[in-house]
């Protein structure tokens, strides 16, 4: 069995140094000019110390640059690259096309992670991206386990799967948050801290949370992602690399969650976990979770024929 890689989102240098301490391999870290969804953007000096403390600790980290690159975004690309590169990345995630040439073009080291988050969805794609550039990928989150297993079968790189945390479903460029409050002739706060949310028609139990930023309008599944009762199966089919993401459930709850996912992966690897201790967790996951957030396994146990 290859060794099972974790990679978990800090909101803060603080929260960085527990989820080192408790063994994590990646930090998910960035700032808000590039990065896409963070938990908290970084500043230039966070980021240096985070990037410190991981390699002192023998770890990694991993940097957002996936935001959709317009011409005045690729303008200054080339100074945060160069920043990067001096601090020591090891990661960035990549999702634009630009980015990719400008990695090759000037030979940076960074080993480029292809994110387009909802997008990446079969095999051939995430391997066309491995042949122009990209060492790992992120797969979408709206993905059944038939059709994971099959992209299992043909993918040439290392697939991300999401364990925790919340699933971003549509990503406008445009502030259709701030549209609307002009048009109803209000003044509202926008960002993630407000708790907005969209519910279906007649559908009032849904609750699809919602928040602008400067890189537009983001909205997230109805429910978080809660894998531990199917890790087992993700392993047994070739999913290494585990993504936690904490921007909806914050602080020390974040910390403790992780350190369940920890103790998963450390019994998985010892070969002594069982689908009981995987209940077990999975309930004590739920005591550090976020009241006012549902979690399933996503699209994981769909029909096929059912997502379109």
């Amino acid at each position: 069995m290859k060794k099972i890689t974790i990679t978990a989102t800090a909101e803060s240098v603080d929260q960085a140094k527990k989820l080192l301490n408790l063994g994590v391999d990646r930090l998910y870290i960035g700032e808000e000019q590039f990065g896409l969804r963070l938990p908290k953007p970084f500043s230039h000096g966070e980021l240096a110390e985070v990037a410190r403390l991981a390699h002192d600790a023998g770890k990694e980290i991993t940097v957002a640059v996936n935001a959709l690159m317009h011409q005045d975004m690729m303008d200054r690309i080339k100074p945060y690259l160069d920043f990067l590169q001096e601090i020591g990345a090891d990661y960035i995630t990549v999702g634009d096309t630009g980015v990719f040439y400008v990695l090759k073009r000037d030979g940076y080291p960074f080993k480029a992670i292809y994110d387009t988050s909802v997008m990446a969805t079969s095999s051939r794609q995430l391997n066309f991206w491995g042949q122009h550039g990209a060492t790992e990928a992120v797969l979408a989150r709206e993905i059944p386990s038939a059709e994971l297993f099959e992209i299992a079968k043909n993918v040439e790189i290392p697939a991300e799967i999401l364990v925790y945390g919340a699933s971003v479903i549509h990503h406008s460029k445009r502030p259709l948050l701030q549209n609307y409050y002009n048009f109803t002739h209000q003044t509202e706060e926008k960002d993630k801290e407000r708790g907005l949310f969209l519910s279906e028609p007649n559908k009032p139990e849904t609750h699809y949370s919602i928040y602008e930023d400067n890189h537009g309008t983001h909205i997230f599944i109805n429910n978080d992602i809660d894998m531990m009762t199917k890790l087992l199966e993700l392993v047994e089919h070739g999913f290494d690399h585990w993504k936690l993401d904490g921007i909806y459930c914050p602080g020390e709850n974040f910390v403790e969650i992780t350190k369940l996912f920890l103790t998963a992966r450390d019994a998985i690897e010892a070969g002594t976990f069982s689908q009981e201790q995987a209940f077990q967790l999975d309930e004590q996951i739920r005591q550090f979770h976020p009241d006012n957030r549902g979690l399933d396994t996503g699209f994981y146990e769909f029909d096929p024929g059912m997502v379109k």
